[in-house]
């Protein structure tokens, strides 16, 4: 009994898992901290405000209506969704295009049995198992 939970924790998936949401955990941290002491008050220098509109609200039929709380809310979660983007997607995707390009894809053909894509050089389609016959290449002079 334990030695199949022992063996389930240290397995690799779990380990990542447990060390990427840990790690996310502490980066929402960074990226909230950025946004509420830099981006927030920018924001509230441009629109006149403090960067608080939790004062904002309105009234109608004896109904106060707290909609600063949301705008709060609605700008930190489009300022953190830029941060991101801008600070971590884009720089993580040319990274990744540039450091690790794609492979160039196999040229694919049906099968002409069972119509699953199979590469041009196969001689059995990997779904029904059916001989083929590999698309010869003539070579260009």
């Amino acid at each position: 009994m334990l030695k199949g939970f022992r063996d389930f924790m240290m397995r690799g998936n779990v380990v990542d898992m447990a060390v990427g949401v840990v790690i996310g955990a502490a980066f929402t941290g960074v990226v909230t901290g950025f946004v509420s002491a830099f981006l927030t008050p920018l924001v509230g220098v441009v629109v006149g405000a403090a960067g608080d509109f939790s004062s904002y609200k309105a009234t109608v039929a004896h109904v106060t209506f707290p909609y600063g709380q949301f705008l709060n809310v609605v700008i930190a979660f489009v300022m953190t969704a830029a941060v991101l983007y801008f600070c971590v997607v884009l720089p993580v995707g040319k990274a990744t295009a540039r450091y690790m390009p794609k492979k160039p894809a196999t040229p694919k053909r049906p099968c002409p049995e069972c119509l699953t894509e199979i590469p041009e050089a196969a001689r059995r389609c990997s779904a029904c198992t059916a001989h083929v016959e590999p698309v010869t290449v003539l070579a260009r002079a």
